[in-house]
């Protein structure tokens, strides 16, 4: 068996690694004891919500706080919080508490994994996004215990802070609200929209630019990667505010009947949410049709790298956009904040975005097949899948077996990273010996 491991590349650990746990899960979730009723809720929907929680996503096919015991609830929170991590975080989590050592080969999965160009600083880059990530979730637990106390009672009310912390930082979208509201009737909350939209932000901008900022707190000594990525984060936040303030204003089924405050806090968390997160503090079916567009949009990009979201990433679309602009431009070369982007980092850009784009409308086109729902609810549940969001136009409940398995698929492609899933189905890379004479094709 270990043999057989030594054989497979590290694409191809990271996706059996997350396969392995999606199945356990089901299993687990599949059990009588999982559910309230004492009855199986049947493996098809145990595994789709194994997967929407390893894969943090969000979406869900039965309610998970009238449909689940406390047992299965905390199954999948914790799926949510290994499945946030990655395979190889809690694997080297458990390494390090049984003082075993990390190999080479490991180590090599480990950069694969967090998505790193060296080997170096590894480890401590591990024990960094844990110690991050237990901090986090600790501090959003407190203080989400603090208002769920006032309303559901001690014990319930920190089980409920605990729970939503862990699914907020992981960028999940599960919530135990219970009736598939979510968290609108929190839409005025000013400490449950805050924390929840500090805890989303923070989990999805990488561990990665995290370290960076912890380390040298100045904006002008970070990496180029974490200035790309604050950068997009904030330009994306900031545009997603404004455009759901101005196209929801009026609309009396989402933010005209609210408070001042009240619209600010929508506009901001619809923002926020769409970034993969999951969470809802308005009936997404009632927003206007350029909303969902733009909530579609944001979906698609997603989160950053090495962070607990999905979709094609901040940097990637911002070097895409940078490349476009330089050619546009008559530039040789692509550059961001004065450094000069190398070739085959704008390659893997353009093939995840081609992937991604591919991807998504193949399974808006499957579903278009099996389901009733106009497609603009399929395009926005087959985008919300790939950005791992697990926002929904209602759908969810209504899919078919084929629908749900579909949709399974497209869940687990967008976690494990669209580039990351072809390599490892694709065979090994050879360098070729030879170079063949270049020639133009037209193009445009």
């Amino acid at each position: 068996m270990h043999f057989g491991l030594r054989k497979l590349k590290p694409t191809q650990i990271l996706v059996f690694g997350f396969a392995a746990l999606i199945l356990v899960g089901g299993i687990l979730l599949n059990l009588p004891s999982a559910s309230k009723s004492g009855q199986s809720i049947g493996f098809l929907n145990a595994l789709f919500t194994s997967t929407s929680a390893v894969c943090v996503t969000g979406l869900v096919v039965v309610d998970t706080q009238t449909q689940f015991s406390t047992f299965g609830q905390i199954v999948i929170m914790c799926l949510i919080q290994m499945g946030g991590l990655g395979i190889m975080t809690m694997a080297t989590l458990i390494f390090l508490l049984l003082g075993k050592k990390i190999t080479l080969r490991e180590r090599i999965v480990m950069q694969e994994a967090l998505n790193q160009s060296t080997l170096s600083g590894l480890v401590k880059l591990t024990r960094h996004i844990l110690l991050t990530t237990f901090i986090f979730e600790g501090i959003g637990a407190i203080l989400l215990s603090i208002r769920f106390t006032q309303i559901y009672g001690i014990s319930k009310g920190i089980y409920y802070g605990l729970f939503h912390a862990v699914s907020a930082f992981n960028n999940a979208g599960f919530d135990l609200i219970g009736g598939f509201k979510n968290l609108t009737p929190f839409v005025e909350d000013p400490l449950i929209n805050c924390v929840i939209m500090g805890l989303i932000i923070f989990g999805g901008l990488g561990f990665t630019v995290i370290n960076d900022l912890l380390l040298k707190r100045n904006f002008k000594h970070l990496s180029l990667h974490s200035k790309v990525v604050i950068t997009m984060t904030l330009l994306l936040l900031v545009s997603g505010f404004i455009a759901f303030y101005c196209l929801e204003y009026s609309n009396i089924k989402t933010l005209g009947n609210l408070s001042p405050t009240g619209k600010i806090l929508a506009a901001a968390f619809q923002s926020v949410t769409a970034r993969t997160a999951g969470f809802n503090t308005l009936n997404l079916s009632d927003l206007t049709m350029p909303s969902k567009y733009f909530t579609i949009f944001l979906m698609f990009i997603g989160a950053s790298p090495a962070s607990t979201g999905g979709g094609i990433k901040t940097s990637t679309f911002a070097i895409i956009i940078m490349m476009i602009y330089t050619i546009l431009a008559s530039k040789e070369d692509v550059e961001i904040y004065q450094r000069r982007v190398p070739i085959d980092n704008i390659f893997k850009a353009v093939v995840i975005g081609v992937i991604a784009l591919l991807l998504v409308f193949t399974s808006s086109f499957l579903l278009t097949i099996t389901e009733k729902a106009d497609f603009l609810s399929i395009l926005f549940e087959t985008t919300s899948a790939f950005g791992t969001v697990g926002l929904t136009l209602g759908i969810t409940t209504e899919l078919t077996s084929i629908g749900k398995i579909i949709i399974i698929l497209t869940m687990f492609a967008g976690r494990v990273g669209p580039l990351t899933l072809a390599m490892a189905l694709g065979s090994r890379i050879n360098k070729a010996m030879i170079r063949f004479p270049e020639e133009r094709i037209l193009v445009g």
